[in-house]
């Protein structure tokens, strides 16, 4: 049986293109997997897998998960050339969203069999660590049944705006791709598309809510350790 490892090496890639990140996280996706193959191809001499936590964040880009539509990006080409957002069709859950500066974009990349196999739950946990760290900063944020990410007034149908957004990809119950978390990004870029195919729900930032520019750096301290407190795991700087 499979050793069960629940360290994280964790990485801080700063401000990084989305495609070199995306290439950068498929890489050590591809080294867990395959490793696990390995295990399954050698079960007498199986080696414990290794779990990865990235952070960063992405100058302007839309990203388009597998079950999206195209149309949901309603600017023009000219438009994203002009101000230089970049656009991907990408092989994540979800529809499109928006990343930018003053976003934590949190990239997991964990074998799930070292913590559960249950994907709905995986997906809960993201979410959970994102509305402790609302918490921290004094923003009351939850959960809407039926809707994947984490919102403001999550009760009041009317009112409910998201604060981060999860789209992930999963192999052989290993995670890629992750959760954008906005802190203090330019909101108006959400104006260029419907955000996760959602059209009657606005987005908001942990700024707008707080009514002060929150320091990134706090944010990103408290959501990693709240990731750890639920997924119980230990993470380690590499």
């Amino acid at each position: 049986m499979q050793n069960k490892n629940k360290k994280v090496s964790f990485r801080h890639l700063g401000l990084i293109d989305y495609k070199e990140a995306w290439d950068l996280q498929t890489g050590f996706f591809q080294s867990v997997v395959n490793k696990k193959i390995n295990n399954r191809e050698n079960p007498d001499r199986p080696e414990a897998t290794s779990n990865y936590l990235f952070f960063c964040q992405h100058p302007h880009v839309y990203t388009l998960g597998k079950s999206g539509k195209a149309a949901h990006l309603l600017a023009s080409e000219a438009f994203l050339k002009n101000k230089q957002v970049s656009y991907y069709e990408i092989n994540r859950g979800g529809d499109i969203t928006y990343h930018g500066p003053g976003q934590i974009v949190a990239y997991p990349i964990l074998d799930l069999d070292n913590f559960f196999t249950d994907i709905h739950k995986y997906m809960r946990f993201l979410e959970e660590a994102v509305i402790r760290t609302c918490k921290d900063f004094n923003v009351e944020a939850g959960r809407i049944p039926g809707l994947t990410g984490v919102w403001i007034d999550s009760e009041n149908a009317a009112k409910a705006r998201k604060i981060a957004a999860f789209g992930v990809k999963t192999s052989r119950w290993v995670t890629m791709h992750g959760l954008a978390f906005n802190i203090n990004p330019d909101l108006g870029f959400f104006g260029n598309i419907i955000p996760c195919g959602i059209t009657d729900k606005g987005v908001t930032s942990l700024a707008v809510e707080m009514g002060e520019t929150p320091d990134i750096q706090a944010a990103e301290a408290a959501l990693k350790k709240h990731l750890a407190t639920v997924f119980e795991m230990e993470i380690i700087d590499f």
